[in-house]
């Protein structure tokens, strides 16, 4: 085994792990006081549920052969339990490792859809939902988009078949999540207080939170070159310019149309940068780089004015910056992708023609329609059955003290 790169994959995990906090405390600071405990719980109660999972036949789901040729689910038992998984020595990498890094990586992106649901669901339904969820959906998309195999027919549709770009998880990750945020947002229906100006209890907290997101961020991308060495160094670079720019494009947004610019806007963009270089990060040059992250810094906070217009409460703007920063970083690897980067993709302004454009938008566009309906299904079942969300006077009353009797604060 390479040694080098097994030391920096150990450290990248580290880095992912520091992301778990990082989103706890990046929803938790923008959301009331009374529900911040609840809002901070989903994210820890997400990542537990599907590390379990995860172990007793995720990574099989994700990373096994697939069943006949289709490339649309990995076998559930050829790595079930992991252990013969883990017992292979043969790669640069420890197997062990890469379970690890990829676990988190699942992990993370059922938390994410938490945003969308704050101060109105029920604990309990939201780990049933996590876990559900994560099979049917994430587990399946995750192998279409990060099962790549020799063989074109034992690998996923869109890694193999298709050659879709998508380096770190720009559409199994984000456009995921964010279809799935709008579908349960919309099943789960509006908040008591729909209308009103929303009012983060810790301003502090989410920048802290956001801060912390952007570090863990360089292992979310850069540990995806499974190696230490020239791609995971252009990919930190990208990394790190991109969400720059994208600061700065919120910012600008706010101050022409508000004449103000809001700690929860320099967050918001450095997150709607992050996720929009996800996958592009190996496919575009810093130049390009820059370009994605003021596309994204700029269309972001429009889109998160979309939820007024169309009536969908989404309390944390998963959508307007998971989904939509998400479809833009896939889609701008078909405009500025770069054949001189590690990607090796030329996009339409380089002379590579739609082809690639077209590729990254069918990629896109199959993981948002699948992730949206099969979402909306999960909830509409839950919500007839077990009921998802919280009475209206635990609502007015606070989730915290109803439902995890953990205040945020102690101030007597």
């Amino acid at each position: 085994m390479d040694t080098g790169t097994t030391a920096f994959m150990l450290a990248c995990i580290i880095g992912l792990t520091m992301m778990i906090p990082g989103l706890a405390l990046f929803y938790g600071g923008m959301v009331s006081v009374k529900s911040s405990i609840n809002m901070m719980m989903m994210t820890f109660g997400a990542v537990a549920v599907v590390g379990v999972l995860w172990v007793l036949f995720g990574y099989s789901m994700v990373f096994g052969d697939s069943y006949g040729d289709s490339g649309l689910l990995g076998s559930i038992t050829e790595y079930a339990g992991l252990g013969e998984a883990i017992a292979d020595t043969e790669s640069s990498v420890p197997m062990s490792l890469f379970a690890v890094f990829q676990a988190l990586f699942a992990a993370i992106t059922v938390a994410l859809i938490s945003g969308a649901v704050a101060d109105r669901m029920k604990f309990g339904a939201w780990m049933v939902f996590a876990a559900i969820w994560a099979v049917v959906v994430y587990f399946p998309v995750a192998h279409w988009v990060f099962a790549f195999t020799n063989d074109i027919d034992t690998g996923g549709w869109i890694a193999n078949n298709l050659k879709a770009i998508d380096f770190a998880g720009g559409t199994a990750v984000h456009i995921n999540a964010g279809a799935a945020a709008l579908a349960l947002a919309i099943v789960l229906g509006k908040r008591a207080t729909w209308g009103q100006a929303p009012r983060p209890h810790n301003v502090p907290l989410t920048l802290l939170g956001a801060g912390l997101l952007w570090a863990g961020w360089y292992a979310f991308n850069g540990g995806s070159a499974l190696a230490a060495g020239n791609a995971a160094s252009v990919v930190m670079l990208t990394t790190f310019i991109a969400t720059c720019a994208a600061v700065l494009g919120w910012l600008a947004v706010e101050q022409l149309k508000t004449g103000h610019t809001t700690g929860i806007g320099a967050a918001s963009g450095a997150i709607a940068g992050l996720v929009a270089i996800t996958p592009s990060c190996a496919a575009v040059s810093p130049m390009g780089a820059i370009l994605v992250g003021l596309v994204a810094g700029a269309v972001c906070p429009l889109a998160v004015a979309l939820k007024d217009r169309f009536g969908y409460d989404d309390s944390l703007d998963v959508v307007g910056v998971h989904l939509v920063g998400g479809v833009i970083g896939t889609l701008m690897i078909g405009i500025v992708g770069n054949s001189d980067m590690p990607s090796a993709v030329d996009g339409l302004l380089y002379g590579g023609g739609l082809e690639p454009l077209g590729r990254q938008f069918v990629a896109a566009a199959a993981v948002l329609a699948y992730s949206f309906v099969v979402t909306a299904i999960i909830a509409m079942a839950l919500k007839a059955t077990i009921g998802i969300r919280v009475s209206p006077e635990d609502e007015a009353g606070g989730i915290d003290s109803k439902l995890h009797r953990d205040p945020a604060y102690d101030l007597v």
